[in-house]
């Protein structure tokens, strides 16, 4: 080879066409991506639909725990076990005027009324043991009657008081009729 080409063969890329390549890689960059912007996960408000899901898949959840509402069910909070102290839970709340029941002894029923946590009213208590169940609830709020059951299944919005009471009480003859469950 003639020693001019043996020369030619050993540069490098010049300046501009680095400078070129550069301008190049931007330029698509820019276009490609000047759309996408990067946006935080906005937790949804807890909803009685939501709630149950919601409270399992937070970060303060151990397995078990204690959720409870306090301030017309605005505040909320999560403690890990009977000995640990409440976490303030980060989510929204949507329960609008809500009230709490449960089932007495002869199938009525009954006005849940919980304690004081600061010198404020509860509005909504429940429970999460490790083997997955939780309280069993009725909630009534301003959108809807929801019957929260305590081992299997979803959340289940209903026409009436009546209808979560006959739902609870069929859920209950279900359970008892698989023996116990654990």
């Amino acid at each position: 080879m003639p020693p001019y080409t043996r020369e030619r063969m050993h540069r490098g890329f010049s300046l501009i066409e680095l400078l070129l390549v550069i301008f190049i890689v931007s330029l698509v960059y820019f276009l490609g991506f000047s759309g996408v912007e990067k946006t935080a996960v906005k937790a949804e408000p807890l909803t009685p639909l939501s709630l149950k899901k919601n409270i399992r898949g937070s970060s303060l959840f151990q397995g078990e725990g204690t959720f409870i509402c306090i301030n017309r069910c605005s505040s909320c909070y999560l403690r890990k076990d009977i000995t640990s102290p409440f976490e303030v839970y980060p989510g929204k709340t949507d329960f609008p005027n809500l009230e709490v029941y449960t089932i007495d002894a002869n199938d009525n029923l009954q006005k849940k009324e919980y304690g004081r946590y600061q010198d404020t009213k509860i509005c909504l208590m429940i429970d999460f043991y490790r083997n997955g169940s939780s309280s069993q609830l009725i909630l009534k709020t301003d959108k809807g009657v929801y019957f929260l059951p305590s081992y299997f299944g979803e959340v289940k919005k209903v026409d009436s008081l009546q209808k979560a009471q006959e739902l609870w009480l069929l859920h209950t003859q279900d359970l008892n009729r698989q023996g116990d469950f654990y």
